[in-house]
C-alpha cells in the first residue's frame, strides 16, 4: 500500500500553482473515526492537528501548514486532536 506523503510548510508559490485557495473546505471537531480513500486526495491543512494511522502502517501526525496526499485505496483511522480545517481535492 502507498504511504501518506506530506510536506511541512510548502512554498506559497507552490500552493498558488496548485490552486489550493479554490479547493473546497472541510472542517471537523475533535473526534476519532475510520476512513477509506476511494480516490487519491490532496489536502492543505489550514488549522488543527490530526494523527492518521493507516490500517497497515505507522501513525502520521499532521497539522497546520501541511500539504498532504492520501493514496487511493488506503483505509485508516483519523484521530483529530485539535479541530481541523482543510482545503482538499480528489484526483
Amino acid at each position: 500500500m502507498d504511504k501518506i506523503l506530506y510536506e511541512h510548510n510548502p512554498a506559497s508559490g507552490k500552493l498558488e500553482i496548485l490552486g489550493v485557495d479554490d479547493w473546497p473546505t472541510w472542517e471537523k471537531e475533535v473526534s476519532t473515526f475510520p476512513w477509506k480513500y476511494e480516490r487519491q486526495e490532496t489536502c492543505y491543512i489550514v488549522a488543527g492537528r490530526v494523527i492518521v494511522t493507516p490500517d497497515d502502517g505507522e501513525p502520521v501526525e499532521l497539522g497546520e501548514g501541511d500539504l498532504v496526499t492520501f493514496p487511493a485505496g488506503m483505509s485508516c483511522t483519523w484521530d483529530i486532536r485539535e479541530a481541523i480545517e482543510k482545503h482538499y481535492i480528489f484526483e
